[in-house]
């Protein structure tokens, strides 16, 4: 099963020679994942898994230390993200969260997802990974450099650890805290402000880090230069967006109820996932 997002629909299958090579790249990778051994792992497939399990394992306590354990996470992600307009507004198929509360447990996962794309964290595609990388490399017996080259040679040899990172890579390529900064400024408590904030851009510049060192690419997207332009390209245009739905906000917020500031938000909204394409 795959489901594939609103905003990528029409680039991927709006013209008919478009929508065929997607549809021919789709049953291609799934006829070869089904049929051919593609780990390339042979009798290293355990401990490769062991390997992962040990890195998923980190990088979920890692993230549920910021999302679940840190007081006042909910009032800066309201906040500091367009995800209370999403839910006011009616983006989307179904309400944005199952309840109504404020939990994060009871929100959905595509507003969850887009509200960090729109304030260009991106968090929910790579928090806690740098964290685990690094813990991992320091927790055996082996030397770090040791078990630094056990990643590396994961990465050169599996192609679903690679793909793992290839994807982490582009979600943090189209990730931008100077921008995300912007939104935290409307978190009316400064202390909580710094607070959360500076968990994500530690936790952010620890995962580029980490990315480098176990790619040996001194660029997120240096693998796929054609999406590294694609990517870079939208950015002068993606830009006064993001500056713009961050004045509509306060304005929304503060009580101007004009039908034209709402009309902006929904357009920026549209804008930013259009083009970022990582949207829920």
């Amino acid at each position: 099963r795959l489901t594939e997002q609103g905003e990528v629909i029409a680039a991927k299958y709006a013209e008919p020679q478009s929508a065929r090579r997607n549809l021919e790249t789709l049953v291609a990778a799934t006829l070869e994942a089904t049929l051919l051994d593609v780990e390339g792992l042979g009798d290293g497939a355990a401990p490769a898994y062991e390997v992962l399990d040990d890195l998923a394992a980190r990088a979920r306590r890692a993230y549920a230390e910021l999302v679940h354990d840190t007081p006042g996470f909910v009032d800066y992600f309201l906040a500091s993200t367009p995800v209370s307009e999403i839910g006011a507004m009616n983006i989307g198929s179904r309400p944005s969260s199952r309840k109504p509360t404020s939990s994060i447990a009871d929100l959905r996962a595509i507003p969850w997802v887009l509200a960090w794309s729109q304030s260009r964290v991106m968090l929910p595609g790579w928090y806690g990974t740098g964290s685990a990388f690094e813990q991992w490399i320091a927790a055996g017996p082996e030397s770090e450099s040791d078990r630094l080259k056990v990643l590396n040679d994961l990465y050169q040899r599996w192609p679903f650890f690679r793909t793992v990172l290839s994807n982490m890579a582009q979600v943090l390529a189209k990730s931008d805290l100077g921008l995300a900064a912007r939104y935290a400024e409307l978190v009316p408590d400064e202390s909580l402000r710094h607070r959360v904030l500076d968990m994500i851009v530690a936790e952010h510049e620890r995962t580029i880090t980490m990315h480098k060192r176990i790619t040996g690419q001194d660029d997120l997207l240096a693998d796929n230069p054609a999406l590294a332009r694609s990517v870079f390209n939208r950015f002068p245009y993606l830009e006064p967006l993001n500056h713009l739905q961050v004045e509509l906000l306060r304005r929304y917020r503060s009580g101007d109820d004009d039908e034209l500031v709402q009309r902006g938000i929904l357009l920026t909204m549209n804008g930013l996932a259009s083009a970022l394409r990582n949207s829920g």
